[in-house]
């Protein structure tokens, strides 16, 4: 039987009876009589279902990195000058010229030697200490010294009576010390060794 044939007599007597039998068919087929429509005809009803989605979290991790910082050693004043000290001794043999008698030697043979030393000094120093005279003034020179004037950078010699003002005749401008380019040592008791014993084989 399709859709469009209608039941037989028998088959309706039949629906009858089931209709009074069970309850739950007359109240389908009163709602079909009364206009809903079948199961099959109701349009699909949207069912929503909620479905937990895990959270994704963004994480950072943060790597420790080992932060490589230069140690600067401190260098005492002391090994500084024993240091400059050997740069001396290297570059000019300035403690062996020191250090050597020479009485015995002529006049001759100890200009010859201050000769070599000098020329070591000054390099050693152009290299490594940056000099400036105290004074601007030339030598032989009229200064005024004022009141306060710094006394650890000028020195006040012969007849000095009173407090300063004073005048008197520039006699050495005086150094100072600018910058000094010392190598960086990587041991400060090495400095105290300002000559090594040298061993012939």
């Amino acid at each position: 039987m399709t859709e469009q044939t209608p039941p037989s007599f028998f088959n309706r007597i039949a629906m009858a009876f089931a209709l009074v039998g069970d309850a739950r068919l007359a109240a389908r087929v009163a709602r079909l009589r009364g206009g809903e429509p079948l199961a099959a005809d109701a349009p699909p009803r949207e069912v929503r279902v909620e479905v937990p989605v895990e959270k994704i979290v963004e994480v950072r991790v943060e790597v420790p990195v080992e932060k490589v910082v230069e140690k600067r050693v401190e260098v005492p004043a002391a090994t500084a000058a024993l240091q400059l000290l050997g740069l001396l001794q290297r570059e000019a043999r300035f403690v062996d010229f020191v250090q050597e008698d020479v009485a015995g030697y002529q006049d001759a043979e100890i200009g010859a030697a201050a000769r070599v030393v000098h020329e070591g000094c000054r390099k050693v120093l152009r290299e490594h200490v940056t000099l400036e005279p105290v004074r601007p003034e030339a030598e032989g020179s009229r200064v005024t010294l004022p009141p306060g004037f710094d006394a650890s950078a000028v020195r006040v010699s012969g007849n000095v009576v009173g407090q300063p003002p004073f005048t008197g005749t520039l006699a050495h401008r005086g150094w100072r010390a600018a910058a000094v380019r010392l190598p960086q040592l990587t041991d400060t008791q090495a400095a105290a060794i300002i000559a090594q014993a040298e061993v012939e084989l």
